[in-house]
């Protein structure tokens, strides 16, 4: 591997003449999400309607082995470090949970985002999120914290191999399948609470969350044991019609799900993290940020998000001092901030979009299925039907459950009521970007209606059923 032309971020930054149009143009996403092929996950192991299926009415296997990167923290000062950076409550954390964990920078604005959870031995677990995970490992070497830090890259970027395999069961059947697979009793396990069990005699921790609503359940253990748990897995699973997710159906559950996931990183112009940026590689994450979609801005900033623009407001706990608290104090009591909505897509402008295939012309920009978000960090324009411009749409996909193009988007708060009706320009201007998964095309206004998150009103019922208010853990 050849070495980067530049020593760190900083310098890379300073080299390119705009980097707004460098992350839209010219980077190569570092994600599996974002970049086809890079994930030993096939695409598809049956269909992805099947696949997407399985997870509203039978049960849906993830593999979740490979494409999260994870960082584990040792030492008596790992609560310390982790309460000075995230925006959460470490007032009762014991072992066994787990939380959704965030971090930003001095002006409030999120840096990354993980799930985080606290090991029967005292360990930290970082799940996801190198841009937090990288934020965490500056710190404890600054910041004269006693522990230890040990990485786990993602499976195409770890010649020594991953630490643990990470298997999800989804759907309406999965507490039956996880029931029988297990050595005794289904335990009571909580929302975002660990519990240990046994399969076929070996330890596995089960995390209780889900991506579609259910009683989901995510089983880890050591790596070496990965083909004999997944083996079990299928074979129980057979009675059930258990079906195995491939990327397309993976990355495709945040319509329903609501999720805004690797938002842009907020470490490109704080003044106070110059140092931070000296440290970084040039050829890390956050040097291969990638926009896309409509919206163009020569300012960084206008693709930073807030705790309020992701959803998760709720989650910070101003019991504690942290990095970027008087910055969000501040914002909390202005209040105006935007909010997170599912946007349903017009049909007939989604067979337009279809349609131009077909006819003489330049086409409008193609709609991958059942993903159609062709960048890591997409960024469509949401206007007004008379063109007000009100916020952002990010992740677009289509749900065979619900047979509707939906997206996630952060708008004005006086637009976000359900029912509303909005336009998301699609396609990029001047015919596109540089990126290679982008083809000459024209835009398109797609009329939307602005829904609540998560959109499904099944999965939305099923959530409230399976999460008490004493379960939550911030």
């Amino acid at each position: 591997m050849s070495k980067p032309e530049y020593q760190n971020l900083q310098e890379f930054i300073d080299s390119v003449p705009n980097l707004v149009d460098h992350f839209y143009n010219d980077t190569l996403a570092p994600h599996p999400s974002a970049r086809v092929g890079t994930s030993p996950v096939p695409l598809e192991f049956s269909n992805w309607r099947d696949e997407q299926r399985a997870w509203r009415e039978g049960v849906l296997m993830f593999d979740q082995s490979h494409h999260m990167p994870e960082t584990f923290i040792r030492g008596k000062d790992a609560v310390r470090l982790l309460s000075d950076l995230g925006i959460n409550s470490f007032a009762n954390f014991p072992p066994l949970r787990a939380k959704q964990y965030l971090a930003c920078n001095h002006d409030g604005y999120v840096i990354g985002e993980c799930v985080l959870q606290h090991l029967e031995d005292g360990t930290m677990e970082m799940i996801s999120g190198m841009h937090l995970q990288n934020w965490v490992k500056y710190n404890a070497e600054i910041g004269g914290y006693d522990v230890t830090l040990t990485r786990d890259l993602l499976t195409n970027e770890n010649p020594e191999g991953r630490t643990f395999y990470r298997y999800e069961l989804d759907g309406p059947l999965a507490e039956q399948l996880f029931g029988d697979v297990i050595e005794g009793e289904i335990p009571d396990i909580p929302f975002f609470r660990l519990a240990k069990v046994k399969i076929a005699g070996s330890d596995v921790l089960a995390l209780r969350h889900s991506v579609a609503g259910h009683k989901g359940v995510e089983l880890s253990g050591p790596y070496s044991e990965r083909d004999k748990i997944r083996n079990i897995l299928i074979d129980a699973g057979e009675k059930y019609g258990l079906k195995l997710a491939g990327v397309k159906t993976y990355f495709s559950t945040l319509g329903e799900v609501g999720w805004i996931g690797l938002p842009t990183p907020a470490v490109y112009t704080d003044p106070k993290l110059a140092d931070y940026r000296k440290w970084l590689p040039a050829d890390g994450w956050e040097a291969k940020t990638q926009f896309a979609g409509s919206f163009r801005s020569q300012n960084i900033e206008d693709y930073y998000m807030t705790p309020w623009d992701l959803g998760v407001n709720k989650l910070m706990k101003f019991d504690h001092d942290f990095i970027g608290r008087p910055a969000l104090e501040k914002r909390a009591a202005e209040g105006g901030h935007r909010k997170k909505v599912t946007l349903v897509w017009n049909n007939e402008d989604i067979l337009k979009i279809y349609g131009s295939l077909m006819e003489p012309g330049l086409p409008y920009k193609y709609m991958e299925m059942p993903k159609a978000s062709y960048g890591l960090q997409q960024a469509d324009e949401v206007r007004t039907p008379d063109g007000t411009f009100i916020g952002l749409s990010n992740f677009v996909g289509y749900t065979v459950n619900e047979q509707k193009f939906l997206s996630i988007a952060v708008v004005d708060a006086a637009y976000a009521e359900p029912g509303t009706e909005v336009t998301v320009i699609w396609g990029e201007p001047d015919g596109g970007s540089r990126k290679p998964q982008v083809e000459l095309h024209r835009q398109l206004a797609v009329r939307a209606t602005v829904a609540p998150v998560p959109y499904a009103t099944a999965v939305k019922e099923m959530k409230n059923a399976h999460i008490r208010k004493e379960d939550v853990v911030a």
